[in-house]
């Protein structure tokens, strides 16, 4: 297919076998190897559009192509230097060929981009029936309160003695963790006499394969080196019942691949013959060859990773889930994931391996954890996302690298886009980050926004607890958004990572107020020369622009129907309240690695010519997030909410009001006559996940 010059696109494409992140143009040979999702920006009038206008002053159309599974095949899309479009298929296996493709590649288009991404998928849902719309699936409640995760504060170092310190060092600051993913280094593991190990540094030995269903000694009670408890009251019980007991716990989740461990199950150990673990050597896709060199995927290749048998892998996860829920776990963060597609040969192709795979795994979800505990990591390609049905959160991006400068603006980014495709299938998970890190505030106000689950990876001890208590309240519990965080229509085909003008906007949606990120992510991004991360401005400059109200996309859908467009907006930063009226842009200009956040309320008249809007809790990111209620008495021009918090909260009202009343309790308020913020104080409730009548006589 030829790709007209001049169509600015988006495409989202693996740069890595594990991960995608995205890439703006406007040439049909800008358009990478193992695009997955491709966004174009026509026109009425455009080649690419059903219409016949001219082009000029029309309508923008937007296009989305989303290459498929085929039978044993998988479509990606890919430019060449004809500017053509092209379709790659691929099976993964040598003996599985074909010279066709039907039903490669659906395409959509239509005027918001939005409904259109989802329209396609849901077609595609409809069209397959071999996986779930995120909209059809339960999401596990980890995602409503504040985690802890092991990995950065400990690696695989991490013990039964680090994970009470953490804990016990967050919940002193005032921030308890309510959820607790023990990551990589809990599991019973060792490497074959002959294999060549890994560089370990900060990661896991990937040679290293799983020898036992069962903890290591480090999680059993007075556990020695070379020495097994059998019995399970010694193992991950006794420390998951004392964590939860003492700290108030509700969820925790252990990490392990879906092979098993990085290398696989050991072929032939003891007690684990059943699953005929055989050993097999990973072949990478071609696309992938043009991009990132990956050091977990090297050493594989080399060592080779022990594959239990597609027969057998449902009775694997039946045996490990059912340990681990006996255990008290309530969920697992299943890694590696794409390594699968790297396997198919014998097995009939990647989409059948990974068709089976993923099948197993998700009914021993079902069988084993009540709350679809499962979060699917390193898992960017189709194989694994036209086949799930069950699983509900993904992360969306490379990991957060404490370490590397370059990364930090780059992960913001390629969430922010990821999430356009993989919020369609699940939600969206941004990964753990450090609160006492450089980049700390910048990567939590940006999971504020991201409507996705928050936890952060301190080592204990070492914690920003201003930073944390503006995302996290007293009871462990967020104010979480109701979407998947995405750019504003605006951003779509721009590039905020390395064009040096243009500013990230991220929106999203509560039940009564929008919140809208703003971003300088310039001055790095993913390099196609070089093949890595790479600050191309080491001094960016500082970045304007503009918002509005309804660049949070969904705004009219909680507005009142006879909203007349204007509205009200709070700056979290800023401090400031501003009325923006309908059409009215909002400048706004950050240096290198700054943001904002602003809650965006539709304002609503009351009687007798006056205006109100709830703002929220406003020392928090999304200060919106707090209101779970809000009417209005129109004869009377008094407002009832319900409120979740506590602290100082905020809502606009053109009129000084006659009366504040908390629980039926009068309380003081302030009222600032220039700009009409009204603001009074929550206390700290006594019962979790509270809800404080408020009444404001107006």
């Amino acid at each position: 297919m030829y790709f007209c010059r001049g169509l600015r696109f988006m495409s989202l494409f693996r740069f890595k076998l594990w991960w995608m992140t995205q890439r703006m143009g406007s040439y049909g040979r800008d358009i990478p190897f193992e695009t997955q999702f491709l966004l174009v920006e026509g026109s009425e009038g455009s080649p690419l559009s059903t219409g016949v206008g001219d082009g000029i002053g029309e309508p923008t159309i937007y296009i989305v192509f989303l290459p498929l599974l085929e039978g044993s095949f998988r479509a990606v899309l890919q430019g060449n230097e004809n500017n053509e479009l092209e379709i790659c298929l691929e099976s993964g296996d040598p003996a599985v060929e074909t010279t066709q493709g039907v039903y490669s590649v659906f395409v959509g288009a239509g005027t918001d981009p939005y409904e259109v991404i989802t329209s396609a998928v849901k077609a595609v849902e409809r069209h397959s029936k071999t996986f779930a719309h995120r909209e059809r699936k339960t999401l596990p409640d980890i995602l409503n309160w504040f985690g802890w995760c092991t990995w950065d504060a400990f690696y695989t170092d991490v013990t039964a003695e680090g994970v009470k310190q953490g804990l016990e060092s967050l919940e002193k600051g005032g921030t308890p963790p309510k959820f607790l993913i023990l990551d990589d280094g809990w599991q019973s593991v060792e490497m074959d006499p002959n294999a060549k190990p890994s560089p370990v540094g900060n990661s896991a030995n990937f040679a290293n394969r799983l020898t036992h269903i069962q903890e290591n000694y480090k999680f059993q009670k007075d556990g020695k080196t070379g020495q097994r408890q059998e019995d399970p009251a010694l193992g991950l019980r006794h420390i998951v019942t004392e964590a939860k007991k003492t700290h108030n716990l509700k969820y925790i989740y252990v990490w392990h691949a879906i092979t098993g461990y990085w290398g696989g199950v050991k072929p032939d150990v003891s007690g684990m013959e059943h699953y005929n673990s055989k050993l097999s050597f990973p072949v990478e896709p071609r696309g992938i060859h043009h991009h990132q060199p990956d050091e977990a995927l090297e050493c594989i290749k080399l060592n080779g990773l022990g594959l239990v048998h597609p027969k057998n892998v449902f009775q694997f996860y039946d045996d490990l889930h059912s340990y681990l829920a006996s255990a008290g776990i309530n969920g697992v963060k299943v890694d590696v994931q794409n390594i699968i597609e790297t396997l198919g040969a014998g097995h009939g192709g990647r989409v059948k391996l990974a068709s089976q795979y993923h099948q197993a795994m998700e009914a021993s979800i079902v069988r084993n954890f009540s709350d679809n505990g499962i979060i699917a990591c390193m898992s960017h390609n189709t194989d694994g996302l036209y086949s799930s049905k069950q699983t509900a959160v993904i992360r969306a991006s490379d990991d957060f690298w404490p370490r590397d400068p370059a990364s930090h603006t780059i992960h913001i980014a390629s969430v922010a886009y990821n999430s356009i495709f993989l919020g369609e299938f699940m939600q969206p998970d941004w990964d753990m980050f450090h609160s006492l890190h450089p980049m700390g505030e910048y990567h939590a106000a940006a999971r504020a926004v991201g409507g996705c689950s928050i936890y952060v990876s301190d080592k204990p001890g070492e914690h920003d607890f201003d930073l944390l208590k503006k995302i996290v309240l007293p009871d462990g519990s967020l104010l979480r958004a109701q979407l998947p965080g995405r750019p504003t229509k605006d951003c779509l085909f721009t590039d905020p990572a390395r064009d040096g003008t243009n500013l990230l906007k991220l929106w999203n949606l509560n039940k009564h107020t929008g919140v809208l990120g703003v971003f300088n992510c310039q001055g790095a991004g993913w390099c196609r020369v070089d093949k890595k991360n790479l600050v191309h401005d080491s001094q960016p400059k500082a970045i304007s622009g503009a918002i509005r109200s309804l660049d949070v996309d969904y705004l009219p859908k909680i507005a009142d129907e006879n909203w007349d467009g204007d509205s009200i907006v709070y700056s979290h930063r800023g401090g400031e309240l501003v009325y923006l009226p309908k059409g009215a842009a909002l400048p706004i200009t950050l240096k290198a690695r700054e943001y904002e956040v602003f809650t965006v309320v539709p304002l609503k008249g009351l009687a007798n010519g006056i205006s109100f809007a709830p703002i929220g809790l406003i020392k928090m990111f999304n200060s919106g997030g707090a209101i779970s209620a809000y009417e209005f008495d129109p004869n009377t021009s008094t407002v009832y909410l319900k409120v979740r918090g506590c602290g100082d909260f905020g809502a606009y009202c053109s009129v000084r009001p006659q009366a504040v009343y908390v629980d039926s309790t009068q309380i003081e308020f302030s009222y600032e006559e220039e700009c009409g913020l009204t603001t009074f104080t929550l206390r700290v409730p006594e019962t979790e996940l509270y809800l404080w009548d408020i009444r404001i006589d107006i």
